[in-house]
């Protein structure tokens, strides 16, 4: 970990990125062609928000200590019908797509998918509150 300036501009900048990402992610059609990418894509949106509150503290995290970013995500006081920890579960499969060439399930799809709807919008309004 290391100490930087603040940047709440570069954390605004990164949540906008997020939202785009999320959004544009969520109107992918689900076939085992599209089901990596969906699951990539829908990891990093919600890592992105993390990476942002802690770009807003000055805080950076060595390269890849994606926990770190999530540990920012699992702080957060919000309701959700899915608890926050769930996030982790994909920080795992995607690790596993991504380094072990695994190929996620139609329902691990629908899954990650469920993840996102139920947990993206409150997650991000209350970074946007962090940030702002």
């Amino acid at each position: 970990m290391r100490k930087k300036k603040p940047d709440n501009l570069k954390a605004k900048s990164m949540v906008a990125a997020a939202e785009r990402d999320m959004t544009f992610t969520l109107t992918l059609l689900v076939s085992s062609l599209s089901g990596s990418t969906i699951i990539r894509n829908i990891y990093e949106s919600f890592r992105i928000l993390g990476d942002a509150i802690l770009v807003s503290k000055g805080i950076e995290l060595q390269k890849d200590i994606h926990k770190g970013h999530l540990n920012e995500l699992f702080k957060l006081q919000i309701k959700t019908s899915r608890p926050l920890q769930v996030l982790d579960t994909l920080r795992v499969l995607r690790h596993s797509i991504s380094y072990r060439g695994y190929s996620p399930s139609d329902a691990e799809i629908m899954d990650a998918i469920d993840i996102a709807r139920k947990l993206f919008k409150p997650i991000l309004s209350e970074v946007k509150k962090i940030i702002a």
